[in-house]
């Protein structure tokens, strides 16, 4: 994969015909788990003690968004869950402004002068990439082909879209008819990170509570 996971979960939560996210409370929660997997598969971080996150490295990587939440890692011990749970917005709003430098889409500018809007206008010029992308993750669980032989990044976005439940992406339909597929492609990242591995299987509750009871399909 040519993108990190949080920015590539971006393009898979993003809804080119809408031209807006899916859902944008959603997406942090996703971003963040994402983000996580990324350092996690760059052997930044891993899994401590009682399943603490522990900062191996704090060399920059490079990537404004891993390293802003490098350091958020580096200043305090939490869950895996803990961490999806906090800074959401932060992350969401500086994975927009990276994809805005990449070119991949347009932000309005904010009005100085103007009402405090929640979130900026974003316009993804060529849909091709996100669509691409979407495709690739819903075949990957609905396919046949052994887990293990998935890309690693692949299987996360799989996970992350089925118990993020991304409907761009997986009916309702598609998450019961291919359970067992899901837990495979979710068990990839419990081969290092099995707290990540559960944190991200949750994930739906994990959002229902942190939206004070509002669950989506």
């Amino acid at each position: 994969m040519s993108r990190g996971l949080h920015l590539a979960t971006y393009l898979l939560a993003f809804d080119t015909r809408a031209q807006s996210l899916q859902d944008r409370t959603r997406a942090g929660f996703l971003l963040r788990a994402a983000a996580l997997a990324e350092l996690a598969h760059r052997g930044a971080a891993v899994e401590g003690g009682a399943g603490k996150v522990q900062v191996v490295s704090a060399d920059p990587t490079g990537d404004r968004v891993l390293d802003a939440l490098l350091a958020e890692l580096d200043d305090r011990s939490r869950t895996w869950k803990a961490w999806i749970r906090r800074s959401r917005d932060d992350t969401l709003e500086a994975v927009e402004e990276q994809l805005a430098v990449l070119g991949v889409m347009t932000m309005a500018d904010r009005n100085p002068y103007g009402p405090v809007a929640p979130h900026r206008t974003v316009t993804m010029d060529d849909p091709r990439e996100a669509l691409d992308l979407q495709l690739r993750v819903a075949e990957l669980v609905r396919g046949s082909g052994p887990v293990g032989q998935a890309p690693y990044g692949d299987a996360v976005l799989a996970a992350l879209a089925a118990h993020g439940h991304l409907r761009l992406v997986l009916t309702r339909h598609d998450r019961k008819a291919h359970a067992g597929r899901i837990r495979a492609l979710t068990d990839r990242l419990a081969d290092r990170t099995p707290g990540l591995a559960r944190a991200v299987a949750g994930l739906n509750m994990t959002m229902i509570a942190g939206q004070g009871g509002a669950g989506g399909g």
